[in-house]
């Protein structure tokens, strides 16, 4: 599990998936992923609110089954930065899933790869997904929208509904729950109802 940050990123944006992602065990108690995050090129950043972080490593050479884009201040900041498009879009030749969270959207966005799915993000940030492209089907009251290998997620606290939604999909209902349970994060896992998660032209489970 990558997580990607940068300066001004939202801090839950990213810590929830962190978190989520690094207290999730198997049944045997061994960690079930293993969770880094990443920079661009490996140098601290300064989250919003002025929490510095030094990420695990930098995005080159990166080898990850999950992505995870946060977003927050800095994510506007990027929309036009080349590199970040072009390793957005370079990961997809190796992960298995990228799940963004809150305005993390627009940057999937930027980089092309929302184009002709669904998804979702920070309420106040509706507006700006739909004129980064017009393609996007958008579902404002979704918390989670699952297109397979693309997952975006709502507003900030959202980002850990979707990383418990991910960590059922991956490891099963009853690890999430679990999870969820040791965090004393009131989750529930549901699924296709037009408003907390939505997997379009896929049936329910």
């Amino acid at each position: 599990m990558a997580i990607l940050i940068f300066d001004d990123v939202e801090v839950l944006d990213f810590a929830g998936p962190f978190e989520v992602f690094g207290v999730t065990r198997t049944a045997s108690g061994a960690p079930a992923y293993e969770v880094f995050v990443v920079s661009l090129d490996g140098d601290p950043i300064c989250a919003r609110n002025g929490l510095c972080i030094t990420p695990h490593a930098g995005v080159d050479a990166l080898v990850a089954d999950v992505l995870v884009v946060p977003g927050g201040y800095g994510a506007r900041v990027l929309l036009s930065d080349a590199r970040v498009a072009a390793f957005l879009r370079d990961a997809q030749g190796f992960v298995e899933v990228t799940l963004s969270v809150c305005t993390g959207a627009l940057l999937l966005s930027a980089a092309g790869l929302l184009r002709d799915l669904a998804a979702t993000t920070h309420s106040d940030a509706l507006d700006e997904l739909r004129a980064l492209d017009a393609s996007v089907e958008i579902f404002p009251r979704a918390r989670v929208v699952d297109n397979g290998r693309i997952v975006t997620s709502a507003g900030i606290s959202a980002g850990i509904d979707a990383s418990l939604y991910l960590v059922a999909r991956l490891s099963g209902a009853a690890v999430a729950a679990e999870t969820a349970r040791y965090m004393h994060y009131d989750w529930r896992h549901r699924c296709v109802d037009g408003e907390a998660i939505v997997k379009p032209g896929r049936d329910s489970d």
